[in-house]
């Protein structure tokens, strides 16, 4: 347990100022994070970072990561971010007749589907610090709430297994009492938020609304990790944060959180 404190606390210490001062630096921060989660979930299905595969991926995901403020990089080859997806989807596919085979056309959909899974959760990560510091809290704090939330409720009133098969200590009560945490917490953000940030103007209701909507998503986020974990037979993605696991396990719900967040905000 000490060792995880200490090792959320530098953690936080290390990701903070980044968040704070934004710009090319927070990029460049969340293009290292990013690399990271890529390695780690191709090292689940025993890809290597250094193979054809790993850094066709990897210079993938780089695209997608573009945020809109420097999309006008791409221009001078006329190609979008579908484009460039696309063909790489055509090299992947290529790759597996030139290695007849050892690399498979299952090897292809997880090494894209990967790519487009972490890409679209940290791209949305690099936009919302774009949109403002206050959403970044926002959300970070939802996850935070719905995680303790759902722990420390769950431990003292969880009795029904929300979904044994994928994660056997998540319960019912947990999930519902991290949705309510997530909200309470929201609602407090909303009020202090009033006070500090003029881009945090949005009504009760529709924060209400969207609190809900992140919470249930963030622990579906959970939970797709911990599905992939368990159908690959590992503990955790990675070693590199100790006591926590690895960047996957750290980034698992902001993945599904971020992307939603901006849906959300569009609908309304």
């Amino acid at each position: 347990m000490k060792q995880r404190i200490l090792t959320g606390v530098l953690a936080v210490a290390l990701f903070l100022p980044f968040v704070i001062y934004g710009n090319l630096p927070f990029t460049i921060f969340v293009y290292l994070l990013g690399s990271i989660a890529l390695y780690e979930l191709l090292k689940m299905k025993r890809i290597s970072f250094f193979s054809f595969p790993g850094i066709a991926s990897l210079l993938l995901l780089w695209v997608l990561l573009i945020p809109k403020l420097y999309i006008t990089i791409l221009d001078d080859v006329n190609f979008s971010k579908l484009d460039i997806a696309l063909l790489a989807l055509l090299l992947f596919l290529t790759y597996t007749v030139i290695t007849k085979n050892s690399f498979t056309f299952d090897d292809v959909g997880f090494v894209i589907l990967s790519t487009i899974y972490i890409g679209i959760g940290f791209y949305y990560l690099i936009e919302t610090r774009i949109l403002g510091i206050e959403w970044v809290f926002y959300a970070l704090l939802i996850i935070w709430a719905t995680d303790s939330g759902a722990y420390f409720i769950g431990k003292s009133l969880g009795k029904r297994k929300l979904w044994p098969e994928i994660s056997p200590n998540k319960t019912v009560e947990g999930s519902i009492g991290g949705v309510v945490s997530a909200l309470v917490v929201s609602l407090l953000f909303q009020f202090i938020a009033l006070e500090f940030f003029n881009g945090f103007d949005e009504s009760y209701v529709k924060i209400t609304i969207i609190s809900i909507v992140l919470s249930v998503f963030g622990q579906i986020g959970d939970l797709v990790e911990s599905a992939l974990k368990r159908h690959y037979q590992v503990k955790d993605s990675g070693r590199i944060l100790p006591g926590h696991g690895g960047i996957l396990d750290r980034f698992d719900s902001l993945l599904f959180v971020l992307p939603i967040l901006h849906f959300l905000l569009v609908l309304f």
